[in-house]
Formats: structure tokens, C-alpha cells, sequence
């Protein structure tokens, strides 16, 4: 799995009170990341625990008892010059905002969301915590590339009545990651499963929409798949999203087609930048409804989308026990090309034309 618990050693906490937000960087117990390699399983898991821990923080909150919060991922990546760069954290702070607004939070500036994003992997890299560049990376289009994981997220102040949040924290960790997708299948299946429906959260990266897409994505693995797909709520006819990603069908007609943003749709960043990618290549790309049935019957290629996702290939999709295989079951070339570019951008192999990447010095 991508994921581990093993946060590095600084991390970002900040309060809204008396309304205003004050922030502190705080260092956790560490070693030097030699010395902590060199632990034994428990001592690793005993230290790693300690990180985990805030005991001036409230339990019973908004955010235990009800999922009240949200949440944003982004990553800082290796160059070949041993600095890291961040890709688009100013795009990340407007959804954090609006994500806050949407649950009725008073909103974490953007400018107090980069700099604490940029700052705590600084702080981290200064103790030794930090990803290279590896030139081998390169031969697999980075598809096993390590990275930086950013996790900035909000808890509520403490709390037992079903209540919104009027004085929020919100902490910024950060944690190594690798490869997300780590199943050798690349197969999709419809899910049954509802992940959101009209006038509720979808459009936000709150916490609780993640219950409905970890079960679903459990479902879908045990079954031998490496991701779900959900369908809309209200026609369960059209395509919406992945488990924890956008989707993207490149058509028989040559149109990328994904579905258009809605109240129950996550605007994804990495989305929204393959957009901008694939239409700089010249492709008509349309943001619009996508049936299940035209999505079985006239897609060439189809991939994910997303922080942890980039751009990963899906070669076949079921529905209902039916089974569309595209481009033979292997990864086509414009899948291929979308991946290669965004991944190149974010690892610097290739230029930055967009100004996407933020460098941390």
C-alpha cells in the first residue's frame, strides 16, 4: 500500500479563536532517520506511535463523533538537482477553503496553507527526512517513483451534540509514499454503491465521503479488481468517479470525455491539469455526462486520475457482469503520453511551462 503511519518528525498545527487563526510548527520525538531505520519493529512502531499523539487535543469532538472535517493531498516531489518541488499547492489551498466554507468552517487562508505545506517539508528535509531523486525512476515513466505525501486536514474543537464547527484546528503532516496502485490488475468494476448524491458533500474532500469509497474499493480488490467506479445517485446510468479519483474515457471518436463537475463530483487538481495538458496536445476534451453504456461500447483507452493516482491506466471496466476491455488490455498511448508528461513536469524532467511547481529551498 502507498500509505504508511510513519509522519515525519515536524508538523503544522493552527487554531481559529477569537477570529483569527494562529499557527506553530511543532517537532515530534525522532531520531536521525539512520537510527530509526535501524530499530526493531517494536521500537519503530513505539516511536512512530508518539508521533501520532497529541494529548492537548480534545477526543470527543464534531470530527469523532460525526466525521465532521475535511481534508486535502498533495505532494512534494525529488528533482534531479535534490531539491524538492511541490505541484500546484495554490490550487489545493482554494479547495481546502471552499471545502471549510462548505461545511460551515470559517475557511484557512491560502496564503497560511502553502507556506505551512512548503515550510514543514523544509523543516522535515533539514532533519534528514526527505526523498531523492532516483535515475531509475525514469524507466517505468515514474509509476514507482517515491514522493512526499502532504496531508493537511481539519479537527473540531471539542464537542458531543451533533454541532458544526466554529473553531477548528487545522494540522499539516507529512509522511513518505510510494506507488498507489500496486495490483497487477489495471481492472475496474461498477460499483453498487452510492458515493454521493445531489445537494450533499461530494463536491467537497470531506472525510465522511471516504467511508462509502473504502468499502466500496475493499468490495471491488477482494474481487480481483484494482479499482470501482461509481455511478450518479440519481439515473445510476452515468459515470461519476473512482474510489478516490477522477476518470477519464478517451473515445472511438477521439474525444477525451470525463464527467462534467457537480455537487457530487471532487474537482480534482490533477484533473483539472490534464485537461489543460491534453488540450495544449490538440485533443478535443469535453467535460460532460458519460453513460455507462457508451462508456463500455466506445471507449479506446480509459485511465484515473489523482494525487496518489497521476494518471493510471484502466484496462477494462465490468458492469453487471459484462466486460468492455480496452485497447487489448494494455496501456494505450495517449494514456501513456498524459501520464509521462504530468509525471515528467512533477519529477522535473520536463520543463514547467505552467509555473506548476513550487521549489523548496
Amino acid at each position: 500500500m502507498a500509505f504508511a503511519l510513519n509522519t515525519y518528525p515536524v508538523t503544522y498545527r493552527s487554531k481559529f479563536s477569537d477570529g483569527k487563526w494562529s499557527g506553530e510548527y511543532l517537532e515530534k520525538p525522532h531520531k536521525t532517520p539512520e537510527e530509526e531505520a535501524a530499530m526493531n519493529d517494536n521500537e519503530r512502531k513505539a516511536l512512530e506511535s508518539s508521533r501520532n499523539c497529541y494529548d492537548d487535543m480534545p477526543l470527543v469532538n464534531y470530527t469523532s463523533q460525526y466525521g465532521l472535517a475535511c481534508f486535502e493531498g498533495l505532494k512534494a516531489f525529488p528533482q534531479k538537482n535534490d531539491s524538492l518541488a511541490i505541484f500546484r499547492p495554490d490550487r489545493n489551498a482554494v479547495r481546502f477553503a471552499r471545502s471549510m466554507e462548505g461545511l460551515q468552517m470559517p475557511p484557512f487562508p491560502q496564503e497560511l496553507f502553502v507556506n505551512a505545506c512548503i515550510e514543514t517539508v523544509k523543516r522535515n528535509a533539514a532533519l534528514g527526512f526527505l526523498t531523492r531523486y532516483k535515475n531509475e525512476w525514469e524507466k517505468d515513466s515514474f509509476m514507482t517513483a517515491d514522493s512526499i505525501y502532504i496531508r493537511p486536514f481539519t479537527i473540531s474543537e471539542g464537542g458531543i451534540g451533533v454541532n458544526l464547527s466554529s473553531e477548528p484546528y487545522v494540522m499539516v503532516i507529512n509522511t513518505p509514499v510510494s506507488s498507489y496502485f500496486s495490483s497487477c490488475s489495471s481492472d475496474a468494476v461498477v460499483t453498487d454503491r452510492i458515493r454521493a448524491t445531489p445537494n450533499g458533500t461530494g463536491w467537497i474532500k470531506a472525510c465522511s465521503n471516504y467511508v462509502i469509497s473504502a468499502l466500496a474499493k475493499s468490495e471491488a480488490l477482494s474481487a480481483g479488481y484494482m479499482e470501482c467506479v461509481f455511478l450518479d445517485a440519481t439515473h445510476r446510468s452515468y459515470i461519476e468517479e473512482g474510489s478516490s479519483c477522477n476518470i477519464f474515457f478517451y473515445l472511438k471518436s477521439g474525444e477525451l470525455a470525463t464527467p462534467e463537475l457537480s455537487d457530487t463530483i471532487l474537482p480534482g487538481i490533477t484533473r483539472e491539469s490534464i485537461i489543460c495538458l491534453a488540450r495544449d496536445k490538440g485533443l478535443k476534451v469535453s467535460e460532460r455526462k458519460i453513460s455507462i453504456d457508451e462508456a463500455l461500447e466506445e471507449t479506446r483507452e480509459c485511465f484515473v486520475s489523482g494525487t496518489a493516482a497521476g494518471a493510471t491506466p484502466i484496462c477494462s471496466l465490468t458492469y453487471h457482469g459484462k466486460k468492455a476491455q480496452f485497447n487489448g488490455g494494455k496501456t494505450g498511448e495517449l494514456t501513456s503520453d498524459i501520464r509521462d508528461t504530468i509525471k515528467g513536469i512533477q519529477y522535473g524532467k520536463l520543463p514547467d511551462t505552467k509555473g506548476w511547481m513550487v521549489t523548496i529551498a
